[in-house]
């Protein structure tokens, strides 16, 4: 991919993430992420345009509000930041193909998701929903525009077989997951299905695992009990995340085995 084509995708991630901010903080409270503009939470008045340039206003600011001078918290340029890397990331990794587009709707979905889930414990519908439409209606265009309708078959069949695992997960033990985890298990489904079905996979072993590594550190250190509550969803997001841009080797390696297996070749090696 060009350079300039890379700058672009970077631009255009701090904007996305500008406007996951302003989701993460309306969604969840059930306000609209168009109006009223933006404003200081403490003092409601409104940020004027020079104070709403993605990561630098909250720099020039000495990270306060201009008005008030409370302080901003940093989830504002972090989010901001993630969002441009990850775009620069996922460009360089597909570049400028099909998949490209529904990777991007599907990351951004997942960073918004991801922090409101550690910030409130919460995964809005008004989110998961928004996410898996754009996303399927780009992998809609992709199958379209490529011929691959085989692969928006398995994207189908992905997130609805994730989605049942999780509800039936759900059904079983219902203090195991809330409802918003067996939605979001339909989108990772969806997102990743396209890629192919071990990428979901790695995702959700990726996701359990950082969680429990997560847990048991918070644990060790006293910080929390085996009762504390941790928010899965952001750590699903993190580990389909993962997949999208590491998963390959690891999912190219173990289909190698399966070749392998399938040929009959030797578990061992004989020693003469």
């Amino acid at each position: 991919m060009p350079p300039t084509l890379v700058v672009i995708i970077g631009l255009l991630g701090l904007a996305v993430g500008s406007f996951l901010n302003v989701a993460v903080s309306r969604v969840p409270a059930g306000r609209s992420v168009v109006r009223p503009r933006s404003a200081c939470p403490q003092c409601t008045t409104p940020i004027a345009p020079r104070d709403n340039i993605p990561i630098a206003s909250w720099l020039l600011l000495g990270r306060r509000c201009r008005a008030c001078r409370v302080p901003i918290p940093a989830r504002y340029p972090l989010i901001e930041a993630l969002t441009a890397i990850l775009f620069v990331a996922e460009a360089l990794r597909f570049g400028w193909s099909e998949a490209l587009p529904a990777q991007l709707v599907f990351t951004a979905g997942l960073l918004a998701l991801a922090a409101c889930d550690a910030e409130q414990f919460l995964l809005p519908r008004r989110l998961i929903y928004p996410t898996l439409g754009l996303t399927a209606a780009c992998l809609l265009v992709a199958a379209a525009t490529t011929g691959q309708w085989h692969r928006l078959g398995v994207t189908a069949a992905c997130g609805v077989g994730a989605f049942a695992v999780f509800f039936a997960l759900h059904w079983v033990r219902p203090a195991w997951l809330g409802f918003g985890d067996v939605r979001l298990a339909g989108l990772l489904g969806t997102g990743l299905g396209w890629l192919g079905p071990w990428y979901l996979v790695f995702a959700l072993l990726a996701g359990s695992f950082a969680g429990l590594l997560v847990g048991i550190a918070l644990i060790a250190t006293g910080r929390a009990t085996r009762s504390t509550r941790l928010p899965y969803g952001a750590f699903l997001a993190a580990g389909a995340i993962a997949a999208i841009l590491v998963g390959a080797p690891v999912v190219h390696w173990y289909e190698s085995l399966g070749d392998l297996y399938a040929m009959g070749a030797p578990l061992t090696t004989v020693r003469h």
